[in-house]
This record gives C-alpha cells, sequence and structure tokens, in this order.
C-alpha cells in the first residue's frame, strides 16, 4: 500500500483536486482509500439515531452496516488523536491511498498552493513536499503542476510512486 499526501491550507482546493483525481486514479485499475483529517470536530451520526444514542451512552465503538456500505464509529473520548501510522492500519488492503491534510506526517506529498489566499506556502520548510500544484506563479524548483489539470497531478503522482 503506497502513501501519498494532498496538502496545503484550508480553502486551497485539496478536496477538489482530489475529487477529479481518484476517478483519474481509479480509471487505471487502481484501487485507492482517502484519509481526510480535520482540525474541527465531526460527526457522521445525528442526534436521536440508535447509532449515536449507543456512542452517547458510552459505547466505545459502534459499526454501522447496510447492504452498500459499512462505517465503524470510534470514541477517543480522553485519548490522544491518533497518528497517521495508526489510522493506515485500520485501512483494507489497496494500491494507494491519498492523504488530506496531516502537513506535518513526513509523506510525500503535492501542495495544493493559491498565492491569492495570503497564506504562506509549506514547501519551503517542509521537505516531503515533492511538487506544488498551483493557480499562480510561485518561485521554487520543485515541479509546478496546474491545479486544474488533475490529469497532469495524477501523472505525477503515479510516476513518483513508480506505478506503470
Amino acid at each position: 500500500m503506497k502513501v501519498f499526501g494532498i496538502a496545503g491550507y484550508s480553502g486551497s482546493g485539496k478536496t477538489t483536486l482530489l475529487e477529479k483525481l481518484i476517478p483519474r486514479l481509479t480509471a487505471r485499475g487502481l484501487t485507492v482509500s482517502v484519509i481526510k483529517h480535520t482540525h474541527h470536530g465531526f460527526d457522521i451520526d445525528r442526534p436521536g439515531k440508535d447509532s449515536y444514542r449507543h456512542r452517547e451512552a458510552g459505547a466505545s465503538e459502534v459499526l454501522l452496516a447496510c447492504g452498500v456500505r459499512w462505517a465503524l464509529m470510534r470514541e477517543v473520548r480522553d485519548a490522544p488523536e491518533p497518528c497517521l501510522d495508526d489510522l493506515l492500519t485500520r485501512l483494507a488492503p489497496c494500491d494507494l491511498v491519498l492523504v488530506e491534510g496531516f502537513k506535518q506526517e513526513p509523506i510525500p506529498k503535492v501542495e495544493v498552493y493559491r498565492p491569492a489566499n495570503g497564506k504562506p506556502p509549506l514547501f519551503p520548510g517542509r521537505r516531503d513536499v515533492v511538487a506544488v500544484a498551483t493557480d499562480g506563479e510561485v518561485a521554487t524548483d520543485l515541479p509546478r503542476l496546474p491545479l486544474d489539470d488533475a490529469e497532469a497531478v495524477a501523472a505525477f503522482i503515479l510516476d513518483y510512486l513508480r506505478f506503470h
């Protein structure tokens, strides 16, 4: 299982890029999984639903299942936030895991950078940024990829990871 990151500040277009990359990669016969980090709390459950009530009652895990998908929710409660390596062990085997966020993890990554956002780029201080996908001009020796060309970004990732 190969792991590759898509990093950048909020609002830079990471999710939109991933949304365009995934079908291009799966069309090449790869099985692709995604791990997304968020700094904000989230809940895939709703108050009043049985699974929500089970978690609120103290269950450490609740697994929801139907004919087309299943989801496992684990309550961290007072434990530390899991690291990327721990989360990777929870995934079923696949060809490629795309990681959105986890900027500080030392995995190869493309930085999604929009100069118009007014945020500084990550790449000057991150050796694991191996390319920059941007919609503007950027001074770097790293490969620059057009942010609106998901095919070029997919080709770069495949070449970098040596998928053939």
